[in-house]
């Protein structure tokens, strides 16, 4: 695994920082999106994400718990299957990084273990993991 030369901080129209940084694995791009605070509130900031990263040609994403809005963890908002439901469509895996223990849900732990099943969209412990799901594709 190596790491990709690249970096790019963005500034988001909520004023939050947003970090993508490069992670090459084989022939593929890896984006790993990190930053202070959530930016991710809604369909449009998790639409703009995807478009940041395929912008640096990474079609696979990293992204942590706490730079997600909690209403995405509350499906009954629908938000976490509008912004997914995008991801698949256009061909954009992800893995959220987290410990989703905290969200005390027996429908969102089912949801988890669904999503987990696709190896599209994974939610994850750390960021190994988030690599070796992706590598093993």
């Amino acid at each position: 695994m190596e790491y990709g030369p690249t970096n790019l901080f963005l500034t988001l129209h909520n004023k939050k920082k947003m970090e993508i940084t490069i992670i090459q694995l084989g022939d593929e791009n890896i984006a790993e999106v990190k930053g202070s605070g959530v930016f991710i509130h809604n369909l449009d900031d998790g639409l703009q994400i995807m478009v940041d990263c395929g912008a640096q040609e990474a079609y696979k994403a990293i992204i942590y718990q706490e730079n997600i809005t909690d209403d995405f963890f509350e499906l009954k908002t629908k938000l976490a299957g509008e912004i997914l439901q995008k991801y698949t469509q256009y061909g954009f895996d992800i893995a959220i990084v987290g410990d989703f223990s905290r969200y005390n849900s027996k429908s969102l732990n089912d949801f988890i273990y669904e999503s987990n099943k696709s190896k599209k969209i994974n939610f994850v412990g750390t960021r190994e993991e988030a690599i070796a799901r992706f590598s093993k594709r």
